[in-house]
This record gives C-alpha cells, structure tokens and sequence, in this order.
C-alpha cells in the first residue's frame, strides 16, 4: 500500500511540474518529495518492526520445538504454534486474541468454555483438581490500559453475575504497536484503573506475561495448575510473576 503511494506521489510530482503554471510547478513537486520522504521513513519502520516480530517468533519458536521435541510435535502443530504466538503478542483483532488465550490455555490442560451461561466473560477456566475458576475478559489497547475500555465494564459486570470459587481476570495485550524489547519499559496500566482493580478484586494480566508462564510451563520449569491456584487466591490488581 505505501508502494502504491509512493508511484502515485511521484507521478503526481511529474504531472505538476508539467502541467501546473506559475509558482505551483514548483511547490507541488516539493511537497509530494517531502511526502515521499515521510512515506518512505514510515515504509521503513514498518519493515523493521515486521523484521523484529519475525525474529522473535522464529527464535521462540526454535524454544517450543526443543521443548516440544520428546512429543514430535506436527509440522502443522509447529504452524498452529506460530500462528498462536503471532496472534497472542501481536493481536491483528480481539477475536484473534481470544482465540489464542483459549488455545494457551488448552494446551496448558485447563478445561476451557465460552461461558455459555454468562452475559459477560469471554473464556471460563477451571483449574483442574480443585473448586476454582476464572472469568477471563480477553482485550486489546495499543497504549496502557485505562478505565474507559469497555471490557473494564464487563469485568465488573462479571464479578456481579460469577458463582462461587470463580475470580475475575483480564487478560490484556497492551501497548500493542511496541517492539516486544520496548513494551518493558513502558505503564501498561493507569493509575485510576489499578485502584478500581484492587476495589473491585480483579486480577490482571498482560499477554507477555501470560506467554512467559506458557513458555515455563512447557519447560517444565512450574506447575502451572498451582500457579494460576496462586494467583486465583491473590487479591485484585496487577499480577506480579515474583510471587506466582
């Protein structure tokens, strides 16, 4: 698409210094260069962010594969990893998202449903062995999150409607247009929502974070049932990995 304008901006350029009287055979053509020139920056930064996503997600994936060796995982099983992972760190929409979440949590061996019986969730994850569960609300934000997204509201409308040993948790990949080696050094939550999460005894995480325990999980590094038993018997707000 940038290619395209690029063509058409320099053949707007040429057609202007032609056609065009006076003074504008001069300034058209100048600005369709400056034009060129801001394209061609965002083209470039563009291909280097694709660049740095398709890195990691070919050194990841290398991960997977060692990890994923004893069970000879599938070419199309390798695939459906990639596609996963893309659509987890790098959300093209919230569908794609859910998706990925609920696809994670499969893998991981927790029982998953749509919450049928819910006005408001996304996902239902039961902790096997145990009485517990989560309501997960699954969202995207391409800069931290704040009070005003509307999956906020249905968080709180969840801890209304939930039943018994069932905790609210939201799943959120934040700052979404970030390389992954700048997301760590930005807020991926205001303020104002981390005091409404701690009231109303939400849990939260972020995508990464939520790919790291993955990653661990596979590795054999932890228990993941016992870990998400942890952070289910956590008060509300942001989850900390340091004490999960």
């Amino acid at each position: 698409m940038l290619t395209v304008l690029q063509f058409f901006l320099t053949v707007f350029a040429v057609y202007s210094a032609l056609e065009f009287p006076g003074g504008l055979k001069l300034y058209f053509p100048l600005a369709c260069l400056v034009a060129m020139l801001i394209v061609s920056r965002i083209d470039r930064q563009k291909s280097e962010k694709d660049k740095d996503r398709k890195s990691f997600l070919t050194a990841e994936l290398e991960k997977i594969g060692k990890k994923d060796s004893a069970t000879t995982k599938s070419i199309t099983g390798r695939e459906q990893d990639f596609f996963t992972v893309e659509s987890l760190l790098w959300p093209k929409n919230e569908l794609l998202l859910i998706d990925a979440v609920h696809s994670i949590f499969k893998d991981l061996g927790f029982p998953v449903s749509t919450g049928v019986n819910y006005h408001s969730v996304d996902r239902i994850v039961k902790i096997p062995r145990t009485e517990k569960a989560f309501g997960l609300e699954i969202m995207i934000s391409e800069k931290e999150a704040d009070r005003t997204h509307p999956k906020i509201l249905r968080a709180i409308q969840f801890e209304r409607e939930k039943r018994g040993n069932e905790k609210t948790l939201i799943i959120a990949s934040t700052n979404s247009r970030l390389p992954i080696s700048e997301r760590n050094q930005v807020s991926h939550v205001s303020k104002e929502l981390v005091e409404l999460l701690t009231r109303h005894k939400i849990g939260f995480m972020t995508t990464r974070q939520i790919y790291e325990l993955w990653q661990q999980a596979k590795g054999g590094e932890i228990d993941i049932f016992e870990t998400f038993g942890n952070i289910h018997s956590r008060p509300g707000g942001l989850v900390s990995l340091s004490w999960v």
